[in-house]
């Protein structure tokens, strides 16, 4: 059996609210996951569901107001900036966008050795983890002499899978990090993080509001919605024959290239819509 690398128990995010005596906000709701060791979580919910936010409280960018997240048997939850700068060799991460996550004033070479010699490293030892980290990626080894401008999205988003893997990191948190690619191009990418995990035993959680996305690249799979997990378990039952009406929704969602299918599943999706308004209308009613 396979150890836990991660465990969030009943986490909460608050956030002050806008305005004299506004409320709390409340983006995370008593939220708990689990990810075994050298496997992978998706997490899946549209804008606003909370999923990003949980990406963002195990960094610690985000407060955590209850609950805890135990990274590899170690209780993160309110790690102060010292700990933090440790936990970076083991905890990492790959942002959405890769023209804003490069600093485009620096050399790829640059950008992929600061981690590595903030760490102690010598410039002989970085240089050779850089030349390892272009290879596994699938890089040019020129490619340590040129800008990030110079390269495509999905050439930098590659610099930025080497980046966040020049520790060698234990988990990496994959914040959507296919979406601002084209169809042909995530594929590719996605395609490059399971030959990594193959090869090197990392831990993803990996957040998509796309469930095809995560199907392909996920063993298991939690669903959020409005700051709660609705539904989880392993990707081939969640993303094929899923229970819950809101995961039924993003999957009808998904585009399909037959025109028939496709016409059915639009209709099927304006169906579980208007059964959810229909509640949602008659439990304002009670209250």
């Amino acid at each position: 059996m396979s150890e836990k690398l991660l465990t969030v128990d009943k986490l909460v995010v608050e956030y002050p609210g806008k305005g004299f005596r506004a409320k709390p906000f409340r983006a995370l709701n008593e939220v708990s996951i689990e990810i075994e060791a050298g496997k992978t979580l998706g997490l899946v919910g549209e804008s606003g569901s909370g999923k990003t936010t949980l990406g963002r409280a195990l960094l610690g960018l985000a407060p955590v107001t209850a609950g805890t997240i135990t990274f590899d048997g170690k209780d993160i939850s309110h790690a102060s900036r010292k700990d933090r700068r440790q936990l970076s060799r083991d905890l990492q991460v790959v942002f959405q966008d890769p023209y804003t996550s490069l600093n485009p004033a620096m050399e790829v070479g640059e950008i992929l050795a600061e981690p590595i010699t903030i760490q102690g490293a010598t410039q002989k030892d970085a240089k050779a983890r850089i030349k390892e980290l272009l290879d596994r990626v699938g890089l040019p080894q020129d490619a340590a002499n040129r800008l990030p401008r110079e390269f495509s999205g999905g050439q930098r988003q590659r610099v930025a899978i080497a980046r966040a893997l020049a520790l060698k990191p234990k988990l990496i948190v994959c914040d959507e990090p296919v979406s601002a690619l084209d169809l042909t191009t995530q594929a590719r990418v996605l395609d490059l993080f399971l030959q990594i995990q193959k090869d090197t035993g990392v831990t993803y959680l990996f957040v998509s509001h796309d469930l095809d996305v995560v199907r392909h690249i996920s063993h298991d799979v939690a669903v959020m919605y409005r700051g709660d997990i609705v539904e989880q378990g392993p990707a081939s039952v969640v993303t094929v024959d899923p229970s819950h009406p809101y995961t039924q929704r993003l999957l009808l969602a998904s585009p399909v290239p037959d025109p028939d299918r496709q016409e059915q599943r639009r209709a099927n999706r304006l169906r579980l819509l208007a059964q959810q308004a229909e509640q949602n209308e008659q439990a304002g009613a009670v209250a």
